[in-house]
């Protein structure tokens, strides 16, 4: 369905109708926020916009909170500071800040000084930590109570409440201080006598994240544990604040999603206009061209023998090829184990020899077909035996690359992801080139 709404409305945009916008308003009525957003998403700037300009206002903050940062400040010059202020303020907390830490500081500071001084303070306490942090996940929607405190008065405190805020599984048991001492699942509430304490039912050693704790250390967490939500305290261990899985979620995607683009030093919005993306691409295509300039001298080196046999020429990029595909397969491998933390000292050494055995049983496999088309082709023994050689050469360097690269690259603060796979794929050119025509140069020349 949504599919089919999103095709419809492309359809009506791209026709000369009178009453298109209507026939628009009329789809995006039928969607919700989340839908919209997509649509958004999957839409080229121009219309966007347009699109963006129908969506009925009570619904416009939901889809703003749904959208990807690129998008989100791409529509940010169609939105007035008062339009945006009344926007933000019908958002959760955590929503508001992301969507505030991606404005101009000017903007931020507008906006803050129209809000009433209680979502001021709110708002600046989490705009104080990194966005990548537990204290830049947390939401205030906290409900806290005291540990001898009975199950009745409890449910009686909730029902004083009316709705409670979205993915409460628990309640957190705070000391007269705001010490945070631990957790009350709802299930337990319900389940137990209420005549019993808070004290008697409750988790009283519960985990809680650190304000400075990395977003990635938390959904790794939330994940092994099947977390549904956490309590995120300060250095002085006082609730203040909470991280509730639909976060940690959006966490898990993005990380994903960089990862994935990172890989091709790609970081930009899928239908971004041409000169925004060519600006972002240009780095990494410029260093890919240096990279080439030095697979191009390592073969330079070996000119002689090219020009002498000719064949060289024909031969040389398979040697290379398939060390650049192994590289990459270890590569992807080792950058997985490094995202999720399951690579360590300990086991760095048998993923090692892991790898390095695949590439000695594919290195015997694939030299002997290599070897065998080589000789039909050619009909040269020599040849065929040193294409082989190389083949094999080549493939250990690529696991030696594609597992210590990264490390590397890890432990110089440097993102694995984004560097890894021009060096790897460098070093597997320049390996294949020199171990294939220096061979060839010793034995055929």
């Amino acid at each position: 369905m949504e599919t089919y709404n999103q095709e419809k409305i492309f359809e009506i945009l791209s026709k000369k109708s009178e009453d298109k916008f209507i026939q628009i308003q009329r789809i995006l009525s039928k969607m919700d926020s989340h839908e919209i957003a997509h649509c958004l998403e999957s839409t080229p700037s121009e219309q966007r916009k347009v699109i963006w300009s129908i969506i009925d206002k009570s619904n416009e903050a939901d889809v703003l909170s749904e959208l990807g940062e690129e998008i989100q400040q791409d529509l940010f010059d169609e939105i007035s500071n008062e339009e945006l202020l009344d926007l933000v303020q019908n958002l959760e907390l955590d929503e508001m800040v992301d969507i505030l830490q991606n404005l101009p500081q000017q903007r931020i500071s507008f906006l803050l000084s129209k809000m009433t001084k209680i979502d001021r303070e709110r708002v600046e306490m989490v705009l104080e930590y990194p966005e990548d942090s537990a204290g830049g996940l947390l939401n205030n929607d906290i409900i806290s109570v005291q540990q001898d405190s009975t199950l009745n008065l409890v449910l009686e405190y909730l029902r004083s409440i009316g709705d409670i805020p979205e993915n409460t599984d628990k309640l957190f048991v705070v000391s007269k201080n705001n010490n945070f001492i631990g957790e009350l699942k709802i299930s337990k509430i319900i389940s137990s006598n209420p005549e019993l304490k808070v004290s008697d039912v409750m988790n009283d050693k519960p985990h809680s994240f650190m304000v400075n704790e990395s977003d990635k250390e938390v959904s790794k967490f939330f994940e092994q544990n099947d977390l549904i939500s956490a309590a995120v305290v300060n250095d002085k261990n006082e609730l203040i604040g909470r991280i509730t899985i639909d976060d940690v979620v959006d966490v898990i995607i993005e990380d994903a999603d960089q990862n994935f683009l990172s890989m091709a030093g790609i970081a930009e919005d899928t239908f971004s206009p041409p000169a925004r993306a060519a600006r972002k691409r240009i780095v990494w295509l410029g260093l890919n061209l240096i990279t080439a300039f030095v697979a191009a001298l390592a073969i330079n080196i070996f000119q002689d023998a090219i020009d002498k046999i000719v064949y060289l020429a024909v031969l040389m990029p398979i040697v290379a090829s398939m060390g650049g595909v192994a590289a990459t397969q270890t590569l992807t491998i080792v950058l997985r184990g490094l995202t999720l933390e399951q690579i360590s000292n300990s086991n760095l050494g048998w993923l090692f020899k892991r790898e390095l055995a695949v590439a000695i049983l594919n290195g015997i496999i694939l030299s002997f077909i290599i070897s065998l088309v080589t000789y039909v082709w050619f009909n040269q023994l020599i040849l065929s035996a040193l294409i082989a050689a190389a083949m094999i050469i080549n493939l250990l360097s690529s696991v030696v690359a594609g597992v210590f690269v990264p490390i590397i690259l890890r432990r110089l603060n440097q993102d694995p992801a984004i560097a890894g796979s021009v060096i790897v794929t460098t070093v597997t050119d320049v390996v294949g080139f020199v171990s294939f025509l220096g061979l060839a140069t010793i034995f055929l020349l």
